[in-house]
């Protein structure tokens, strides 16, 4: 009789967590390690004076592959969290005082489409059509597919290059699209993931479709209460996590990970051993001692890496009713600034921001009558631009606070309750990202699919990877999606006599 298989996964950010979930339910005995005090990674929560804030990703899109993560074991995802609508999507909005709210209804998208430029109603139609056939290839087929080999690209080479997957997301736009609000309005997406879009592949416009087609939603209690459903779903199936267990090393003999080391000396053996932490960080640090691992970690550096945030959460005791749940503000320039955000060398004098007003969804995150928000400035991760973000911090928090009350927050000061932010520092310090960076390798052609680090290490063929820095990339369904692919792997591998 064989001992149930063992596995390991470092970090319980969603990549780990949903990889957890799915080795768990398949009857390995999982362990989640997760160096800070609690889950999420980058969806970490704070709470201030009754005000709750989520750290990170709140746009949740693609609710399937979440539920999917609770059939696999019987289970309904409705009976752990509950997931709200958000309408609209998002409101767009500019400096002249113009919006456009982006929703799931056709009627109001063609009326507000025909205000601006009468001839881009048809071009939305045919801008449409690409994005759901890119949904269909990119995402469907491919988005939970391993790219282990050249061979697994090719195979998908004449589907990519039918829709001509090595235009960037603004040039196909542009091409449907004339006005040029709109052109923004439908292609900033792939800032959500790290990618520029006058340089990401054009395959990321799939998330435009991606939504029209499930929608946006928005977990009751905030992204934390979503983290906390998929722990709690892990633990009903008999996973363990643990919390303040740093990773220290991946333990090596005869060409396999054998066991994991953490600060305070412990050691867990394992069959198998999945990172969700930052891929330089698993390859530098947790392997740093082994050869192989120590040139991989020197070629990733030489990547590309998508941009930083500063991210500014703040409680007021005021209700700002003209605010949406979703906000995008674009500055005066879209393309200059898009270009000083990914090269630095300095920090850009004015700015693009998404702001984060979830009360309008769910009021239980503040107290009575109060509103908590987050606002999100993309900037150069630290290794295009060597900014002092202990000096920069309080200076920049200012700026974005009296960019906000002069547009769209007016009385903000007054209204301000509490207030902290997190810099590229604490994504380097915190959450072990290189560079500072927020969204791990930028999302360029010859960084997808093939291109990126693979779902199972070539060298440790025990050792995977999962999430943002691995196929197919950040954002909630990118990492959810990872940890399908990573896990399919690992099952296979662990069922092999």
């Amino acid at each position: 009789m064989s001992h149930q298989k063992r596995a390991v996964v470092v970090g319980a950010g969603f990549g780990g967590l949903a990889l957890a979930i799915r080795l768990q339910s398949a009857g390995v005995a999982t362990t989640l390690l997760e160096r800070r005090d609690k889950p999420g990674g980058r969806a970490y929560v704070y709470e201030r004076e009754g005000f709750v804030f989520d750290g990170g990703p709140t746009v949740i899109t693609d609710p399937t592959a979440l539920e999917e993560l609770f059939a696999l074991s019987g289970r309904r995802m409705s009976d752990y969290v509950d997931m709200l609508p958000v309408d609209p999507f998002y409101r767009l909005c500019w400096e002249d005082g113009t919006h456009f709210d982006y929703a799931n209804d056709q009627e109001a998208l063609d009326r507000q489409i025909h205000a601006r430029n009468p001839a881009d109603v048809a071009g939305y139609q045919k801008f449409l059509a690409y994005s759901k056939a890119v949904f269909e290839a990119g995402y469907l087929e491919l988005g939970a597919v391993p790219f282990l080999s050249f061979r697994d690209m090719l195979s998908a080479g004449p589907q990519l290059a039918k829709l001509e997957a090595w235009k960037s997301v603004y040039g196909i736009v542009s091409r449907f699209i004339q006005d040029e609000q709109l052109r923004q309005a439908f292609s900033f997406h792939s800032l959500l993931v790290g990618g520029n879009p006058y340089k990401t592949s054009s395959i990321y416009t799939l998330i435009h479709a991606l939504e029209r087609r499930w929608g946006v939603w928005f977990p009751k209690g905030g992204t934390g209460a979503l983290v906390n459903g998929m722990v709690k779903l892990f633990q009903d199936l008999g996973g363990k996590l643990l919390l303040d267990a740093d990773a220290t090393r991946i333990e090596v003999e005869h060409g396999r990970a054998a066991s994991i080391r953490l600060a305070d000396g412990s050691q867990f053996p394992v069959d198998a051993i999945a990172s969700n932490a930052d891929v330089v960080h698993t390859y530098e640090r947790l392997l740093g001692h082994h050869p192989p691992a120590q040139r991989r970690a020197a070629s990733l550096k030489r990547k590309r890496f998508s941009m930083s945030l500063f991210v500014l959460y703040f409680g007021l005791d005021h209700h700002h009713a003209q605010l949406r749940h979703h906000t995008v503000c674009f500055g005066q320039r879209y393309r200059g600034l898009i270009d000083e955000i990914f090269k630095g060398p300095t920090l850009p004098e004015d700015f693009s921001l998404y702001l984060h007003a979830p009360c309008v969804t769910d009021p239980s995150l503040a107290p009575p009558g109060c509103g908590s928000h987050y606002v999100l400035a993309p900037v150069p991760h630290l290794g295009n631009a060597d900014i002092d973000w202990d000096e920069e911090g309080p200076r920049y928090r200012d700026r974005i606070f009296d960019y906000l009350e002069r547009f769209y927050m007016p009385g903000l000061r007054q209204q301000l309750v509490t207030s902290h932010f997190i810099t590229p520092f604490t994504f380097r310090d915190e959450l072990n990202a290189y560079h500072g960076s927020a969204f791990s390798l930028e999302p360029i052609l010859t960084q997808s699919a093939w291109f990126r680090p693979h779902n199972r290490d070539a060298d440790l063929p025990n050792l995977y990877l999962v999430g943002a820095g691995t196929h197919p990339g950040a954002g909630v369904p990118g990492v959810v999606g990872s940890a399908k692919a990573t896990a399919q792997l690992m099952l296979d591998d662990l069922a092999m006599p």
